[in-house]
């Protein structure tokens, strides 16, 4: 095992030259790595999720490892697993059930992360359709929707949603969220 400092940095710097040291390890095949992934929360707390990000991606684990990671983990490592996604190679076709699950959670941090760009590019039209309606019921901006303007455009299903869930909204004396006449305009316009 790759020796990696023990004490918890106490600068941006420290946090830097640790995940540095521990990325360089798991990329060697350091079975440590795994436990450097749940202690980069404390040791790389300047340096938010894209800690466990590069060290998952350094890293290249298995499916299974990933998996696990997701299932097992923390609401941050659960997040930090989903922003990875995209940044695994090959990509990942495992991840698909790891969105999914996000998606089924009222997490807006999970929901947010997993709704990025690897949600865009695997999700078929159907778990999409109710990931935006998903955000827009918690309260996550649709903007952090990844291609949000490429698949809504022209979807006459995530429009019939989109009314029915307003139509809902409105006859429950609920506000209608603003993003949701953002996300019907745009399934207006033509592909």
């Amino acid at each position: 095992m790759t020796a990696v400092h023990s004490s918890a940095p106490s600068t941006e710097q420290d946090a830097r030259d640790w995940l540095a040291r521990a990325c360089a390890a798991a990329a060697a095949g350091d079975p440590g790595w795994e436990l450097r992934f749940a202690e980069a929360g404390r040791r790389c707390r300047a340096l938010g999720d894209a800690a466990r990000v590069d060290l998952l991606t350094a890293a290249r684990p298995a499916a299974a490892t990933v998996t696990r990671l997701y299932r097992q983990g923390t609401a941050a490592e659960r997040r930090a697993v989903l922003l990875a996604l995209p940044r695994l190679d090959p990509v990942p076709a495992y991840g698909v059930p790891l969105v999914e699950d996000a998606l089924r959670t009222n997490d807006t941090s999970l929901l947010t992360a997993a709704v990025g760009p690897y949600a865009a590019r695997h999700l078929d039209a159907h778990a999409w359709r109710h990931a935006v309606l998903k955000c827009l019921f918690t309260g996550v901006p649709v903007s952090r929707v990844f291609a949000l303007a490429d698949r809504a455009r022209g979807d006459e299903e995530l429009a019939r949603m989109l009314r029915a869930f307003a139509g809902e909204r409105t006859a429950a004396g609920r506000e209608v969220p603003e993003d949701l006449h953002h996300v019907l305009a745009l399934t207006e316009e033509e592909r």
